[in-house]
């Protein structure tokens, strides 16, 4: 995750540099059910309104979180499917709060109408994140559902009123780039706390739609707006969040952005950046679906370490004898094409690994999601372009 507004202070005010740390343990990702009262487009699980065979039973939920909390896991964020639709959802995430978590729920915020938000309110989550994907019918559209922005935006307002942290999370795909300042407008109105974009990612519906990705020109467009927004809401005092996720060019991206705008920040921004360390799947974040499988981050359902039924999450995460999770922990990670002569790995660690690997096989090649044109990632003087393939040695061509 590329939290902007962290970074744009940094612009405005720089703090002191840290030496980089990597906590205990990640940040899990926890799908403790697989069933949603939705079928969004782009799901990364592939949900559907059906019981799912064979998830963990309350007790061996218990089981598991309390290896975590001696793992040093310090994030839970609870998820689905539709984690509301999970019986004991309550119940284990008071549990999870005694044990001194710190819990968000991650829902499509239909189901929360006044009751159900007092009960959120309860448990007193440290976050609810609700997704939405554009203003009425384009929302309704990719969620399936007529009616469900209605019932989503209710669950919103619902939560605020009882003094709830929540944000808002967008998933841009060409068919509803559009929409994305009418969410920032939506977001301001509301009084909401945090904008999350997520690029779109090669998973699940998500890598059926892979086609609908938004073009690269649509991406940089959207990081300017959200930089203009952040800037604004920083200079004014505001505290609301903006982060992106799933892309972690991102944070390159900002740094060109610093380079034409405070030219005299640039070089504090870039080594706040490298204390940042871009991509963390299979290292600061992780995931367990609903059948206690384990994953190097959400988007890798297709790529198991291990099951916590057969062994401890915390076992799972230190056996580096799975190739992929030792490559992810790799730094600089050995990766190829143009990710292998970027001139800021060290800012992006090169960058979301499950793209490239969904479409070729090959976690390591260079990512297609890297909107960057060659110059910008320092492949190339300018006027010429880089003809490259993974693992070859880059060679120059006439542009």
């Amino acid at each position: 995750m590329f939290r902007i507004t962290q970074m744009m202070r940094e612009g405005l005010a720089p703090t002191p540099l840290r030496a980089r740390r990597q906590p205990a343990g990640p940040v899990v990702i926890w799908n403790l059910i697989r069933r949603c009262n939705l079928a969004c487009k782009h799901c990364y699980s592939l949900s559907g309104d059906r019981d799912y065979p064979g998830e963990l039973s309350r007790a061996e939920v218990d089981v598991v979180m309390d290896d975590l909390r001696r793992f040093g896991v310090p994030v839970l964020i609870l998820s689905g499917g539709e984690p509301l639709l999970r019986p004991d959802i309550f119940d284990i995430s008071r549990r999870a709060k005694g044990l001194g978590f710190y819990v968000g729920l991650s829902s499509n915020g239909a189901l929360i109408d006044a009751p159900m938000a007092d009960r959120i309110a309860a448990v007193g989550y440290d976050y609810v994140g609700v997704s939405l994907d554009g203003i009425g019918a384009t929302h309704d559209k990719f969620r399936r559902r007529v009616g469900t922005f209605d019932r989503a935006l209710a669950g919103i307002r619902h939560c605020h009123r009882r003094g709830i942290k929540v944000g808002l999370r967008f998933t841009m795909t060409a068919d509803n780039q559009a929409e994305l300042p009418l969410l920032l407008d939506l977001m301001e109105a509301e009084g909401m706390d945090k904008f999350y974009l997520s690029h779109l990612n090669y998973a699940g519906r998500g890598n059926r739609n892979r086609g609908d990705d938004a073009h690269h020109d649509a991406s940089r467009r959207a990081l300017d707006l959200l930089f203009e927004r952040s800037l604004a809401a920083v200079r004014a005092g505001g505290t609301q969040e903006f982060v992106t996720g799933n892309n972690d060019a991102d944070g390159v991206y900002f740094l060109h952005w610093v380079e034409r705008n405070f030219p005299d920040r640039a070089a504090h921004v870039r080594a706040k950046l490298v204390e940042w360390g871009g991509n963390s799947s299979g290292c600061g974040v992780a995931n367990i679906d609903n059948l206690g499988n384990v994953h190097p981050d959400t988007m890798w359902w297709h790529y198991n370490l291990g099951n916590v039924r057969e062994r401890p999450f915390s076992e799972i995460w230190c056996d580096l004898s799975d190739p992929i999770l030792r490559g992810l922990r790799e730094r600089p990670r050995k990766v190829g094409g143009r990710c292998g002569v970027c001139a800021h790995r060290d800012i992006c660690n090169g960058n979301t690994r499950v793209r490239v690997f969904q479409l070729t096989g090959d976690p390591w090649g260079e990512d297609p999601g890297c909107y960057l044109t060659d110059e910008e990632i320092g492949a190339t003087a300018p006027g010429e372009r880089l003809a490259v393939t993974p693992y070859a040695k880059p060679r120059r061509t006439a542009a």
